[in-house]
């Protein structure tokens, strides 16, 4: 029996056909009662026609049909014309009486309790004896224990028994979380220098810096030094010196005991060195520059999406991604052929962008719009109830909220939440404030908004939301008004950067740590701005765009907490303010947003210096014309002064 979800009685008819109704793998029902009472039948060896006994003594009765129906092993065992006559006594070696009762439980039940302790050795049995369900189900709970500690293991135990999908998924663990692996985990101590060589090479490795990869194989070498350390040579060659910073380069690679007790590291420090000086005296260099190994930057595992906004005067449907290992903005063309739209807001689920409310120069948007980073398909979802320019935008266990913004009319203090499995929005408790142009993120499964403008003045106060009681609480109100501000959680602190005073675009930020309630100080950026996109990746925060009190800009840059520095990045494509940015991880498709050309990274470098000395020499140039003009009018003013004085004297 299926049931209808549509069916406005399925909750009473769950309740009472619980006895009746277990969903089986692929959404297919069994009757519970029917299956339990075959299963007390085996127990009291009653109409039982099979026997299977195992080596350690065990001696199980069983039906025959039951196991067929589960185990291609089984099925052909009892339903094969090689035989005699049927087989009804069967020995299985290598399988114990626990293993086994579990097994007969999940044949006849669909029950099977997997832990720590049982799931290589049902996974093995499971694997022997074709039971597929049991196999997914094994599958299932080593991907969702997945950690640095034994992830290593179990992508080699998944390879041992053909698991393909458990031995991918846990190689883009490692790779994903490699510096927890590098740093935490015993079992890549143990790996082959075929395997360990492998893995530091690979371009999907997720480093932020190489001195990791570094680290990680003076580890391994460490180990096992004696029989390892002649390993050094292979393994440089795999990492990217021409990455790492050129003092660590210097004090902790080239003198190592390891490099410089080992004669074939030689070339390897040479080009590394060449490569270090060439980079310093670039625009010197004649001819194309090529990007060599040692220097290629590794593949993201997030990209970060800017979408829409305002620019030269209109708003934007332009998208482009950031490649931070690249550090390089690159053009996305499946943009929304709908249209552009400005004073938006984003949010991702899954693989999934929203792109929620805004402005296009005429209309108030309540649309909702969502791009398929996967499929690169942009379709219509549910509006929202309100109209919501200006608005704010955060996600929550895969709810997407929009609170706030300006309907063209009033400001709000309505708020909103969309659940795409529903495909519905619907309305949840008012803020205590009118709030547009604020913006809000999410920290310890609440909801934060700051700043914004209620019509009058821009605001200092904030809000935090909190869904399991449907209620909002005002916290302590930020050290500034801020409007067209940003906020992002960040090392378990709200983040709230720039915006507008009421008198001027601001630099400067601040932090809230929810525990003591209180506001603190962040350095300021290089640039004011307001309406400009945040976020978070690479572990740093990211300022994208903006206005700064002039004019609209494409300038980024980015805050490490470690260092408590703002950084410069490279620019955005366009200039553009009023836009929104989200961030996508772990992609299947990433090659498809990141900087293509790594082998000419060298040389865009060179070009853009190149064009920058060529920009500075013109301007010196101007400078001169402009003093040799004031000379020449001055001049003559002043023999012309210094005549009528010598005729007074």
């Amino acid at each position: 029996m299926d049931v209808d979800p549509t069916d406005s009685n399925n909750e009473d008819n769950c309740t009472t056909n619980t006895q009746r109704l277990i969903a089986e793998n692929g959404g297919r029902c069994m009757s519970t009662q029917a299956m339990q009472s075959l299963y007390d039948l085996r127990q009291n060896n009653l109409l039982c026609d099979a026997i299977i006994r195992l080596h350690d003594g065990g001696v199980f009765h069983i039906h025959r049909a039951i196991l067929s129906a589960c185990s291609t092993y089984f099925r052909a065992l009892f339903t094969t014309t090689l035989h005699s006559r049927e087989k009804t006594d069967v020995l299985l070696p290598g399988v114990s009486s626990r293993t086994m009762n579990l097994l007969l439980e999940y044949a006849y039940l669909r029950s099977l309790e997997v832990t720590r302790e049982n799931v290589c050795q049902l996974l093995i049995t499971a694997d022997y004896l074709s039971i597929l369900g049991v196999l997914e189900l094994c599958c299932d709970y080593l991907r969702e224990n997945l950690a640095a500690e034994n992830c290593i293991g179990v992508m080699k135990f998944a390879r041992e028994h053909f698991c393909r999908g458990l031995e991918a998924d846990a190689h883009r663990f490692v790779m994903r979380h490699f510096v927890q692996v590098a740093q935490r985990s015993d079992e890549v101590l143990n790996l082959p220098i075929e395997e360990l060589r492998t893995l530091v090479g690979a371009d999907e490795l997720n480093v932020k810096s190489e001195e990791v990869v570094w680290e990680l194989v003076l580890r391994w070498i460490n180990h096992k030094p004696d029989a390892r350390k002649a390993h050094i040579v292979e393994l440089m060659k795999n990492i990217r010196l021409g990455l790492l910073d050129t003092q660590f380069f210097l004090e902790n690679v080239k003198d190592h005991p390891y490099v410089t007790g080992n004669e074939a590291c030689r070339p390897i420090i040479i080009e590394t060195l060449k490569f270090l000086y060439d980079l310093e005296m670039i625009t010197q260099k004649d001819g194309e520059i090529p990007t060599p190994e040692i220097a290629r930057p590794r593949v993201p595992h997030e990209i970060l999406f800017a979408i829409g906004g305002w620019s030269g005067g209109s708003p934007t449907n332009y998208m482009e991604t950031y490649d931070t290992r690249a550090d390089r903005w690159v053009k996305v063309e499946e943009v929304d052929q709908t249209g552009p739209r400005a004073y938006h807001g984003t949010a991702v689920v899954g693989f999934n962008i929203y792109v929620i409310g805004g402005f296009d120069g005429v209309d108030y948007f309540n649309s909702c719009r969502c791009f398929n980073a996967v499929t690169k398909v942009w379709r219509e979802v549910a509006p929202m109830n309100a109209r919501r320019c200006y608005v704010s935008v955060a996600v929550l266990n895969d709810m997407v909220y929009a609170m706030g913004g300006y309907d063209g009319y009033h400001r709000q203090n309505t708020a909103e939440r969309y659940n795409y499995k529903r495909n519905q929005w619907s309305y949840i408790a008012p803020m205590f404030f009118q709030r547009s142009d604020a913006s809000a993120t999410t920290l310890n499964d609440k909801i934060y908004i700051t700043g914004g403008f209620n019509g009058q003045e821009c605001m200092s106060s904030a809000e935090v939301y909190d869904p399991e009681t449907n209620q909002w609480t005002i916290i302590t109100p930020m050290r500034s008004r801020r409007s067209g501000v940003s906020c992002i959680s960040y090392h378990n602190c709200v983040y709230v950067i720039g915006g507008f005073n009421g008198i001027s675009r601001m630099c400067s930020g601040e932090k809230y740590n929810p525990e003591t309630d209180t506001w603190s100080p962040i350095p300021d950026m290089y640039n004011p701005r307001s309406n400009f996109a945040i976020e978070v990746i690479d572990d740093m925060i990211f300022a994208i765009g903006g206005f700064n009190g002039v004019t609209t800009i494409y300038r980024v840059e980015c805050y490490d907490e470690r260092t408590n520095e703002w950084y410069e990045a490279t620019d955005m494509n366009i200039f553009r303010s009023a836009l929104s940015a989200c961030v996508i991880m772990g992609l299947p498709n990433v090659y498809d947003y990141i900087h293509k050309h790594r082998e000419r990274l060298m040389e865009e470098k060179r070009q853009k210096l190149l064009a920058l000395e060529v920009q500075r020499t013109q301007q010196q140039l101007m400078q001169r014309q402009q003093t040799n003009i004031n000379n020449s009018v001055m001049l003559p003013a002043l023999i012309n002064q210094n005549h009528q004085n010598s005729q007074h004297q």
